[in-house]
């Protein structure tokens, strides 16, 4: 086991929204280190999310984001030779993480023609509450509930 926790990273916010989270989101949507093709795609996303709903891209995006972050979530935990999934709730940090996973993954699998008419319509499908990320999370919900029972072999 490691010694001491790494530092946190200080992220600087990004240029048009001058918001954090924005940066984290496009640092875990950006590959091979062309993070301006990154902000690009999240920018034209939020861009055709006004444009389609008429408000503002950014407050659509935070709730979407919020609809998809999961409140607990099970760990896999070895008893007497037998593996139980215990329900924990999820740490602040690791739920925003998680959420803006969800959300990319989800949106690189849908089937329009550019990655930014999938996250767009991934954010709009997440914050009417629809959507295969918000499905996901209600999924761990709904396995974290099943297994209630197993509560009392917490994780340390």
């Amino acid at each position: 086991m490691r010694k001491s926790k790494p530092k946190k990273r200080i992220l600087l916010p990004d240029p048009k929204f001058n918001d954090i989270l924005v940066t984290r989101f496009v640092n875990n949507l950006m590959w091979d280190g062309k993070k301006s093709t990154a902000y690009d795609v999240f920018y034209t996303a939020l861009d055709k999310v006004e444009a389609k709903i008429q408000e503002r891209g950014i407050d659509v995006w935070k709730k979407a984001l919020n609809n998809i972050m999961p409140a607990v979530e099970v760990k896999a935990r070895r008893v007497g030779g037998a593996t139980f999934q215990i329900p924990m709730e999820v740490p602040a940090d690791r739920k925003v993480a998680v959420g803006m996973k969800w959300m990319i993954d989800y949106s690189r699998r849908r089937n329009e023609k550019s990655m930014s008419d999938k996250l767009a319509g991934e954010i709009i499908a997440a914050s009417k509450g629809e959507g295969a990320a918000v499905k996901k999370r209600e999924d761990t919900h709904r396995m974290a509930e099943a297994n209630k029972a197993f509560s009392h072999f917490k994780v340390s």
